[in-house]
């Protein structure tokens, strides 16, 4: 005889098997559509959707990862190598034996911002968050740029030295959205790291006394010339930076020269800005800040010149690099996404890389949302994460070693920015509900930082005729394969791949999509 239960049972039921599921480890996304082309997976304290460890199954079968505007998030699924060729259209060879730059890594930025949003969540949420970009089952981020003082996403302007006339930084002192929150989160993502985070240190302004215009933001650069006492100053200002960090076991993998230096030569720019030429960037890193820092604790960490828009290359390199005192302190050039269309990948980074090899280019900052024709934060926008994805595999393959996402979590309106610069960003927090929101964008950026670890290196790929697929080779550190598909194009791409050492893998690249394929080769 059938039982006949009241519906509200039935209910309770459904939401008691729905607890049931989302405890035991499922991982699917918990999808929400905010109105835009594709959408959001909602996390909270008690869920998120995650791929997990992402092994690779054994010699002889491959698999894939495969995010679209439809609405797939990283959905994994595995095949056998095929040992004869199935296809006569288009062929993606693997050419191991040409080989390009070593990967660093990928990461985000622990703005104030960033970390106001993430504290404003109950306990279980910040864990869950932390553990969606650091965590093993997470998407394996290891770079984490993290601003000196204020920047636009702060709640206020301050510096670390705000005493007029303290050359000899007896008055520096972290600030409270240090001690309270950058660091305590920094120290929590390091912990659930499988390894080292690379910490990245970039700073916005000089205090306003050390500078010719008497303030934080606009147009001002530092007071006298290199070598003299304000530029002597700056220097030891970051060593204190890094001292004081280092008090709380968090140590810096690179500092840059300081954040969009081009900006503070503009006249009417509206946030903390510190302007320097490429003379003075030059000079000011072999009589200051190059000796400073091989003088103090850090004579390891990394400089890295310039940190602002492709747009400046190669011009820039080679004012700085060219100069032997200065080089020899140097270690790589940063470069920001802003602009990018507007200058080709080959005549910046190609060419900066081709005149400098020994240096390493590293993406150091790219958000969306930023232009005021499409500001601020959408919700879902799967047309992001392929412009984030884009401009990953663009900078891949023209010698970048890594790439690095602006504010690791920002509200609702894009912020909190004390200019009100509001913009987009991977994950999207809504403290009232408790929850976060991972964008398409995140999922964009976790077909490389899950997949790309440190040591990767870029190899060949050819394809057997024109094709609207972007797409780059990897050898990673135990010898596997990773080639990651982005496809564009609103029609479906049917190809195979070709390893040679190995055999030939059959796909397909759906539309809108984005699509990482591995398998191991011994």
């Amino acid at each position: 005889m059938a039982l006949s239960l009241p519906s509200f049972v039935l209910l309770g039921l459904v939401l008691l098997s729905a607890e049931v599921t989302l405890s035991t480890g499922s991982s699917e996304c918990i999808a929400r559509n905010f109105g835009h082309d594709s959408v959001v997976c909602v996390c909270n304290s008690t869920y998120c959707d995650s791929v997990g460890s992402a092994t690779l199954p054994p010699l002889g079968q491959y698999s894939s990862y495969l995010t679209t505007m439809a609405g797939s998030r990283l959905k994994a699924g595995q095949g056998q190598l095929q040992v004869n060729s199935t296809w006569a259209g288009l062929r993606l060879t693997v050419v191991p034996y040409q080989k390009y730059q070593k990967i660093r890594g990928f990461g985000g930025a622990m703005t104030d911002a960033a970390a106001i949003n993430i504290l404003s969540l109950s306990a279980g949420a910040q864990d869950q968050l932390l553990r969606q970009y650091f965590s093993p089952e997470g998407i394996g981020y290891s770079v984490v740029r993290v601003p000196v003082a204020s920047c636009d996403f702060s709640t206020r302007l301050y510096t670390y030295a705000d005493t007029p006339g303290d050359y000899s930084l007896d008055n520096f002192t972290l600030a409270p959205e240090d001690v309270n929150m950058k660091i305590p989160l920094l120290q929590r993502a390091q912990a659930l790291s499988p390894h080292p985070l690379s910490l990245l240190a970039s700073a916005w302004s000089a205090p306003a006394w050390m500078k010719t215009n008497g303030a934080l933001i606009g147009k001002g650069s530092l007071k006298g010339q290199p070598g003299g006492k304000e530029y002597k100053t700056w220097a030891q200002y970051y060593i204190r930076f890094l001292e004081e960090y280092a008090k709380y076991n968090l140590t810096f993998w690179a500092l840059t020269t300081g954040n969009e230096p081009s900006a503070g030569q503009m006249t009417n720019y509206s946030f903390q800005a510190l302007g320097f030429t490429p003379e003075e960037q030059r000079d000011w890193v072999a009589l200051d800040l190059g000796p400073a820092l091989h003088a103090s604790s850090f004579p390891h960490t990394h400089i890295l010149i310039m940190d602002d828009n492709r747009l400046l290359l190669p011009y820039w390199a080679k004012v700085v690099l060219s100069d032997i005192h200065a080089g020899r302190y140097i270690h790589g050039v940063a470069v920001h996404w802003y602009l990018d269309s507007l200058v080709p990948a080959e005549i910046s980074l190609g060419v900066t890389h081709d005149l400098y090899p020994e240096y390493y280019l590293f993406g150091t900052e790219a958000c969306s949302g930023w232009n005021s024709l499409d500001r601020g934060v959408k919700l879902g926008s799967w047309s992001r994460a392929e412009q984030y994805a884009h401009d990953i595999i663009e900078d891949l393959n023209h010698y970048v070693v890594g790439w690095t996402d602006w504010n690791l979590a920002l509200d609702q309106t894009g912020g909190p920015n004390w200019d009100k610069n509001f913009v987009d960003s991977p994950v999207i927090v809504d403290a009232q509900r408790d929850v976060f929101y991972k964008q398409p964008s995140f999922y964009g950026m976790a077909h490389f930082s899950k997949f790309l670890w440190e040591g990767s290196q870029r190899v060949g790929v050819s394809a057997s005729q024109e094709t609207h697929l972007e797409y780059s080779a990897f050898i990673r550190p135990d010898g596997s394969v990773v080639l990651i598909i982005l496809n564009r194009s609103s029609s479906v791409i049917q190809f195979e791949v070709w390893n040679p050492a190995v055999g030939y893998i059959p796909s397909t690249a759906p539309a809108h999509s984005l699509l990482t394929l591995a398998w191991n080769t011994h």
